[in-house]
C-alpha cells in the first residue's frame, strides 16, 4: 500500500495494464513524450514504446474512429480525449458507433474502448475545458459511464474498465487529481463497474451524488453531525447504468433524500436518480425529493466559478431543508 494521489491512481492502472495485456494501446493529443496536460501518462511511452503509447492529431474525432477500427480488430484500445468539453467532435463515434456496434454486430464483435477524459470545475479553466457533460453520454445506451471520487477507486474502477469488453466513458474530475491521498495498493486489483458504494451510513436522511461533489457532501455531512442529523451517502461511481438496488435501500432506510451533481440543473444524472427513486420508491419518502446543482447557464469563466459551483454549504441548506419539511 501507497499513499498517492488520483493521477498517479490512474498512471499506475494504466501502467499494469499495458504491462498485463498486449493488446492495450494508449493514444490522444500528447500523451506520448509529454505525458498528457496533467500527466497522467507520464513515463509511459519511454516504459512501453512509442507503438504502444503515442501521439495523435489535434482531431477528436479521428482518435474516435481509431478506436473502434482497433477495437473491432482485436485491442484493447485506451484514447484520451484531452479535456471532456472537446466531447461533442467524437459524439457520433461514441452514440452512433461504439455504444451500438456489439448491438448491430448481434454479438459477434466486442467493443473494448476505455476514453478518459479530465472535467469539472473548481481550477479556473479556459472555456470549454471544465464543462459537465456526462449526462449526455449517459443517455446512449450500451455506454458505460464512470466517475470516480477518490484514488482507490480510481485504480480499481479503470482497471475494471479496461478489462470489459463494452466500451467505457471514463471520467476524471480534475479538482481530485492532487487534492488529497489515500493508501492504495501496489498491485492490480478491480472495483466493481455499475456498484455504487455507501461512503458513510446514515439513518436520516440520504445524498446520492458523484465526482467531486462526494468531498463536498462530506464537509456537509460533518457539518450537519454537530445537529444530530444523521447523513449516508452513496457515490454513485457508475453514473449509466446506475445501481438503482443500493439507492432504494437506502431510501428505504432514511426516508429522506438529497441528490447533488455539480452539472446545471436541467436533465443530466441527477434527474435520471430522482425519476428512477420516485417511480420505485416514492411511499417510502417522508419528504420530497432534494436538488442541489449549478444554475442553468453556461459555465462561467473561472473568476465566477466559486459563486457558480455547488459545495458543502449548498448541500448543508438543502438537508436541512429536506429534514425539515
Amino acid at each position: 500500500m501507497t499513499q498517492k494521489t488520483m493521477i498517479q491512481a490512474i498512471t499506475d492502472a494504466l501502467d499494469l495494464e499495458l504491462a498485463n495485456d498486449p493488446k492495450t494501446l494508449i493514444f490522444g493529443e500528447d500523451v506520448g513524450k509529454n505525458g498528457g496536460v496533467f500527466r497522467a501518462t507520464d513515463g509511459l511511452q519511454a516504459k512501453h514504446g512509442e507503438d504502444r503509447v503515442f501521439d495523435t492529431p489535434l482531431a477528436e474525432s479521428g482518435i474516435g474512429g481509431l478506436a473502434i477500427g482497433l477495437a473491432l480488430t482485436g485491442w484493447r484500445p485506451i484514447p484520451e480525449i484531452q479535456f471532456y468539453g472537446f466531447i461533442f467532435e467524437v459524439m457520433d463515434s461514441i452514440g452512433g458507433q461504439m455504444s451500438r456496434m456489439r448491438y448491430k454486430m448481434g454479438g459477434t464483435r466486442q467493443m473494448p474502448i476505455t476514453i478518459r477524459a479530465p472535467f469539472g470545475g473548481g481550477v479556473h479553466t479556459p472555456e470549454m475545458h471544465s464543462d459537465n457533460f456526462e449526462g449526455l453520454v449517459s443517455q446512449f445506451p450500451g455506454m458505460r459511464v464512470v466517475v470516480p471520487s477518490n484514488p482507490y477507486d480510481a485504480k480499481g474502477l479503470l482497471i475494471s474498465a479496461i478489462r470489459s469488453n463494452d466500451p467505457v466513458l471514463y471520467l476524471e474530475h480534475m479538482k481530485l487529481y492532487r487534492s488529497f491521498r489515500e493508501e492504495v495498493p501496489d498491485e492490480a486489483y478491480e472495483v466493481p463497474l455499475d456498484k455504487a458504494s455507501v461512503t458513510r451510513e446514515g439513518s436520516d436522511v440520504t445524498i446520492i451524488t458523484y465526482g467531486a461533489m462526494v468531498r463536498e457532501a462530506a464537509k456537509a455531512a460533518e457539518a450537519l453531525a454537530k445537529d444530530n442529523i444523521d447523513v449516508e451517502i452513496i457515490d454513485l461511481r457508475t453514473i449509466a447504468p446506475l445501481d438503482v438496488e443500493t439507492l432504494i435501500a437506502s431510501v428505504k432506510k432514511t426516508h429522506k433524500v438529497v441528490v447533488v451533481q455539480e452539472a446545471q440543473r436541467m436533465g443530466g444524472v441527477a434527474a435520471s436518480v430522482i425519476s428512477e427513486i420516485s417511480q420505485r420508491a416514492i411511499l417510502s419518502l417522508d419528504a420530497p425529493i432534494g436538488l442541489v446543482a449549478a444554475p442553468d447557464t453556461p459555465f462561467p469563466f473561472g473568476e465566477a466559478e466559486s459563486i457558480w459551483l455547488p459545495n458543502a454549504a449548498d448541500i448543508e441548506a438543502k438537508v436541512r431543508e429536506t429534514v425539515d419539511f
